[in-house]
């Protein structure tokens, strides 16, 4: 062991590091009888790279040449240790992080070797049969490496070749070099950047290139890297220049000289975290160097080259042209007080910037005297900055005209998207037409769309877009024919394309004017197929001739089968709302009575285009004694279902209004009804119920919007109780509220889809209402409607909820149209009804009809006095009939019934039912009414019969 330290020992001083690593490699190998061995020397950040091998074949060893310093091999093991570490490998060891088929031994036993200050790197030994070294040869081991220590602060740098006289091969190498590389480090991350002329001084390819600062100790050579880290590492401690000159491996696997210079960045607190530099191939001779020299001279792209001051150093021909002056007449000068660099907007300033942050950049500028374009370069070096102009304005020209081409086909493939997406929201027919007409026609170009759909022989338009009337009418509906391009791609199932007008009549001279009658000049006729069926045509037109292109004609027919789908989908939606649209107008009324009590006009407005029918409804009920029933409601939901419900609360509402209930007791059983309908099941109720014989009105509504109320002064108010949740949710018992009405008011009922709107809420939809009632002519009701509709609902605009309005002028039954008398509770009652009958009737002339009027009464007077209690009244109603009701303050109610041969009672009722038109009962304040109606005599119905006064 002392032996080989002392032959080492004896090894002359100055030879260089690559050699004092392999002679200190075989020694070690040799001395622990080993298979082979390896060296690592630390580079920047974390890499260990491989310097030199020693009995190890090429591939075993290549997974090794760069090693991460946290990896769990036994090198970078032993430099974070700073001691000797032994690792089996093989199946009952440690094996490689890269591989482990192939490794021979038994394990491998590495050292750290050390520099001036630190570890620099690590000895690694393969071991053979004889297995993990001795303490002896551990100690041997570390003399090695601290001998290699020594002998490497002592080595010189290396030695330049002989630089001989340029030769024509030599000259041309220069030439091809004339571009100098610049690179980017972060040194604090170890990204690595190359630009292209980096790239080729160091022999890389862009697509292998990794950017990490390990690509660059690959290629450096083994001898000059550890001088070559020792400069980086002396540059980032001073802060300063770092500048090299070392072998670089190239792409054939031989080496060459380039050399490198950089200068360290530094971060806001003045700590090294970037290395910004040049690189160039320095293999040529100094008079190669003049040649290099003479080459930017004349290089085809301008060059120049400035100071930390930005005084211009070196130009060459092609920058003199474009700066407009020579090589004297630059030399020296700033370069931003050049006429021609001070014509460019904002060219300092982005110069500037750049050399501030010490990062190279480019930019397109326009030369305004030439009209010229070229794109400048800054490259900040160490001692100032190097710009590159080359001239793009060729190259700019054809880029500006394919981006065009790639807008218009970018342009055209977001519109199909667009279309894709409208398609799959549109509802109606109408929609789809509409989808097409704007996102087919303006990136194709064309002015033209028609859509018809085949019904039996004929076709029959859907919609249109850029067609006269007169056309459009004489093709809806046009039968099958032999000649004919409809018919003709409808036959054939395929697209159809006519590029000229002149072609079109070549190929249908029966139709030879239609293109002028139209205004066209090209078509592409589409049929439209969905699930192998063709049940349409999609006629797209252009207003000059236009042959498409074959990427075109693929598009367009690739848009007509989204269409065919879309359309397909449409048509089957609009039968259905066509049907649920049929059924919900004959649930509505079909006309409003004409009656004594008001006067009154309604209107009902579907949601908008798309919207499926919804629930909202309108009633008016004539009910006796002057009496009248003004229903409006709202069925939540849209569909064909809740069409189906308002239908069955319309219905109900009438039958319960037929019984005369309270309105309070009428919306419990609206309650009823609708909770029976399901949990899921809602809808809002106003019931107004106006009596023309004491001009009051009784409203009770569920969670529907207040009725406004117009006074014959002109004020508008919205009577506010208390309100009941909507049917479905509600707990009876409902809230009524009354009114007194002057004669000649109006009552407004309406749904909230009047009033309410996503943009606007329901008070402000009111407070407008309020508006238009104060300041609209109210005579005309059905004029009125239209002023409402047309000022809370503008044409044009979408409305995504139905509307129903109902209006009621209302009017007072006058005084001498009623008489009313109370009767005593014995007997006697009976003779004073009759008497009062007969003399009333006779007042109003109506003698004909005292006879069986006295009838009545008497039958119902006795029947009060004999079954009820008092207070009891009479009372006479002369209107389009006459009115005879009894009141009592019984609760009790007669009920018709069949008497027996041997009942002496119970036909009293039966007599009512058959003397009158209508006979009834119905609950009072006080107690109960029983009446009864006969229709007057023609002559006698007086019209009007209502008096405003």
């Amino acid at each position: 062991m002392n032996a080989r330290l002392d032959l080492l020992n004896s090894v002359e001083r100055g030879v260089t590091e690559g050699e004092v690593l392999r002679l200190a490699l075989q020694h070690a190998v040799a001395e622990l009888d080993g298979l082979g061995g390896t060296v690592h020397l630390r580079g920047p950040m974390s890499a260990l790279r491989l310097v030199s091998v020693a009995g190890l074949p090429p591939g075993l060893v290549r997974p090794w040449e760069i090693l991460d310093q946290e990896d769990t091999a036994a090198p970078a093991h032993a430099v974070r240790q700073g001691t000797g570490v032994w690792t089996l490998h093989g199946p009952s060891g440690v094996a490689p992080p890269t591989s482990t088929d192939g490794w021979p031994g038994t394990g491998l036993a590495a050292v750290p070797v050390f520099g001036r200050e630190r570890i620099v790197g690590a000895l690694t030994v393969v071991a053979g049969a004889s297995g993990e070294p001795t303490r002896k040869q551990w100690d041997f081991l570390t003399a090695v490496a601290t001998w290699a220590k020594e002998r490497m602060i002592q080595a010189p740098p290396p030695t330049r070749p002989a630089r001989g006289e340029p030769s024509g091969t030599f000259l041309r190498q220069a030439l091809r070099a004339v571009q100098v590389g610049t690179w980017e480090w972060n040194i604090r991350t170890g990204e690595l950047s190359w630009d292209a002329a980096a790239m080729a001084v160091y022999g890389a390819e862009p697509a292998d290139f990794t950017p990490q600062v390990e690509s660059w100790m690959k290629v450096v050579h083994p001898d000059d890297l550890p001088w070559t880290l020792a400069a980086v590492e002396r540059a980032i401690r001073n802060r300063g220049v770092f500048q090299a000159e070392y072998r670089v491996r190239r792409p054939d696997g031989s080496y060459g000289w380039t050399q490198a210079r950089a200068r360290v960045v530094l971060d806001d607190m003045g700590e090294p975290y970037r290395m910004i530099g040049t690189a160039w191939d320095s293999n040529e001779s100094r008079s190669a160097r003049d040649s290099l020299s003479h080459a930017l001279r004349h290089m085809s792209d301008g060059f120049l080259s400035a100071d930390d001051d930005w005084r211009i150093t070196f130009v060459n021909l092609e920058a003199e042209g474009m700066l407009g002056s020579s090589d004297e007449e630059l030399f020296g000068r700033v370069l931003w007080t050049l006429p021609a660099v001070q014509q460019v907007a904002d060219m300092e300033a982005r110069c500037r910037q750049a050399a501030a942050t010490a990062t190279p950049t480019g930019f397109d500028v326009q030369m305004p005297e030439t009209g010229r374009c070229y794109h400048l370069r800054l490259v900040p070096v160490p001692d100032g900055v190097t710009l590159y102009f080359t001239d793009v304005t060729e190259t700019r020209r054809h880029e500006s005209e394919r981006a065009a081409a790639e807008t218009a086909a970018t342009e055209r493939a977001s519109r199909i998207t667009e279309l894709t997406a409208a398609l799959a929201k549109a509802t109606t027919s109408r929609d789809v037409v509409d989808a097409v007409a704007q996102r087919v026609l303006p990136p194709f170009r064309a002015t033209g769309l028609l859509v018809q759909a085949i019904e039996g022989d004929r076709v029959h338009n859907v919609g249109a877009v850029g067609y006269p009337r007169a056309f459009l009418e004489r093709v809806d509906g046009r039968s099958r024919v032999a000649t004919d391009p409809v018919w003709d791609a409808i036959s054939t199932q395929g697209p159809l394309f006519v590029s000229s007008a002149r072609e079109f009549a070549a190929r249908y001279p029966g139709l030879a004017h239609t293109p002028h009658d139209i205004d066209k000049q090209a078509w592409a006729f589409l049929p439209l197929t969905a699930s192998g069926h063709t049940f349409g045509i999609c006629v797209i037109a252009f207003d000059r001739p236009r042959r498409l292109a074959d990427e075109e004609r693929t598009l367009l027919t690739a848009i007509s089968a989204l269409v065919a789908q879309a359309l397909e989908r449409a048509r089957l939606y609009d039968a259905e709302h066509t049907r649920s649209q049929e059924l919900q107008r004959a649930l509505l009324p079909q006309r409003l009575p004409d009656l004594p009590a008001c006067t009154t006009a309604a209107r009902y407005l579907p949601a908008g285009q798309g919207m499926d029918v919804g629930g909202d409804w309108y009633d008016v009920i004539p009910l006796p004694a002057g009496r009248v029933a003004l229903v409006v409601g709202d069925v939540v939901g849209h569909g064909l279902s809740e069409a189906v419900t308002m239908g069955r609360l319309r219905t109900a509402v009438h039958t319960l209004a037929g019984f005369e209930l309270p309105p309070d007791e009428i919306m419990s059983h609206l309650n009823d009804i609708v909770s029976g309908l399901g949990k899921n099941s809602y809808a809002t109720c106003l019931y107004a119920l106006y009596d023309s014989t004491t001009g009051t009105c009784s409203l009770t509504r569920a969670g529907h919007p207040p009725p406004a109320v117009l006074h014959p002064d002109g004020t508008v108010h919205f009577p506010r109780p208390t309100p009941d949740p909507p049917l479905g949710s509600a707990e009876p018992p409902f809230e009524t509220v009354e009114l007194t009405m002057p004669p000649g008011s109006l009552l407004v009922l309406y749904t909230n889809g009047l009033v309410e709107a996503p943009e606007r809420e329901i008070d402000q939809g009111m407070t407008e209402l309020a508006n238009l009632l104060r300041t609209s002519d109210s005579e005309d009701l059905d004029r009125l409607c239209e002023t409402l509709i047309a000022g809370l609902l503008p044409a044009g605009q979408h409305t995504s909820d139905d509307a129903a309005l109902l209006v009621a002028r209302v009017h007072a039954l006058s005084s001498d149209r009623m008489a009313s008398w109370p009767l005593p509770e014995d007997p006697r009652a009976a003779g004073l009804a009759r008497r009062h009958v007969r003399e009333q009737l006779s007042t109003w002339g109506l003698d004909d009809m005292a006879m069986t009027t006295e009838l009545l009464a008497s039958e119902l007077v006795g029947n009060v006095v004999r079954h009820g209690r008092g207070p009891l009244h009479l009372r006479l109603l002369r209107g389009a009939e006459l009115v005879c009701e009894v009141s009592d303050g019984s609760l009790t109610m007669p009920r018709i019934r069949h008497a027996s041969e041997t009942d002496e009672g119970g036909r009293g009722l039966q007599l009512v039912a058959a003397l009158s038109q209508q006979w009834g009962t119905r609950y009072t304040a006080t107690g109960k009414c029983i009446w009864t109606a006969q229709p007057m005599h023609g002559s006698d119905i007086p019209d009007p019969l209502l008096s405003e006064s």
